[in-house]
């Protein structure tokens, strides 16, 4: 057993297809080597790590998920272990890479990542657009350093969850819609229209459909997007009203929409920052993690990482 079959065998996994051909392009190498390790690996522990189709493999197996659960946690020590000594360069270099949903990407984060690449030129800074169900795998298995949502981190995984900023809720309505004439909004004003919101993923739709719950109403969901952008091109098209976090609203831009105040009948949007704990966290990405949420020093981040892995072990 060696680093590279375990390389081959977590980069095969993480493709839905199962693809060899594919990783062995990514990889710049050849898929019968590929092919070759992979069987060896298998012949060594005794046991098949993927289901065989017809030419191509068809799935994993029960021992091939544990295998994979540990050959992701030794790729990330390694990366790691790699990590401090990169870490200990004059200069600050390499890597960082954000998974993110799209409203923190589009309306969040880019102020943060303009101020944090002029101080840090060389860093390379990558955001992956996913939901947050991706967004904790592509954590757990290495593919990102940080992740930035409103949603809590699923309890499968090893993540510490920093809270970052809190915005209000509003509801966004085309600018002649009846509920602009509201000078106080009511769940239940807001039950007599349709709802464009976002899909079942997102904590954003749980906390709406909740209030609506324990009101007893039930709004009339007609759209369901991951984009907040798409869902209030919706409502400009007249399909429906929105209850979107405040940041998303850009007076400047949506000409055609209107804010209204909504934070007594929603409680406020948070976005939060995902780490995975057993994954080293480089000098510059404490710098990153700071300029998102000033409370978030090096010490206090530690800490938390640290809490979360006495949580877990208790």
């Amino acid at each position: 057993m060696n680093l590279r079959q375990l390389q081959y065998i977590c980069e095969i996994a993480r493709r839905d297809d199962l693809s060899i051909s594919a990783v062995a392009a990514a990889l710049h190498t050849n898929q019968p080597g590929i092919s070759k390790q992979l069987k060896l690996l298998e012949e060594e522990l005794g046991v098949a790590i993927f289901d065989r189709g017809p030419n191509r493999l068809a799935g994993i197996t029960l021992e091939g998920e544990q295998i994979l659960a540990h050959a992701n946690a030794i790729l990330n020590e390694v990366g790691s272990i790699r990590a401090i000594g990169k870490d200990r360069m004059l200069e600050p270099a390499g890597p960082l890479v954000i998974a993110v949903t799209h409203t923190q990407a589009r309306y969040v984060l880019p102020s943060v990542v303009k101020s944090f690449s002029r101080r840090y030129p060389k860093v390379r800074i990558t955001m992956r657009h996913a939901d947050p169900e991706r967004i904790a795998q592509m954590l757990v298995s290495g593919e990102a350093d940080l992740g930035v949502t409103t949603n809590d981190a699923p309890d499968f995984a090893d993540l510490a969850v920093l809270p970052l900023r809190k915005f209000a809720r509003v509801v966004v309505v085309p600018r002649s819609h009846p509920l602009t004439r509201s000078k106080r909004l009511t769940l239940k004003q807001l039950a007599a229209h349709p709802l464009v919101t976002y899909e079942p993923a997102f904590t954003s739709r749980e906390v709406v459909l909740q209030a609506f719950s324990k009101a007893g109403l039930e709004p009339r969901v007609v759209i369901s997007a991951i984009d907040g952008d798409v869902i209030k091109t919706c409502v400009e098209q007249g399909l429906g009203y929105a209850v979107l976090s405040e940041v998303t609203f850009d007076p400047a831009r949506d000409t055609n929409l209107r804010a209204l105040a909504a934070g007594h009948l929603f409680p406020p949007s948070v976005t939060r920052m995902w780490l995975s704990r057993p994954r080293y966290i480089r000098r510059y990405t404490y710098e990153f993690i700071e300029m998102c949420a000033s409370r978030w020093t090096r010490t206090n981040v530690q800490q938390a990482v640290q809490h979360t892995r006495r949580r877990r072990l208790a």
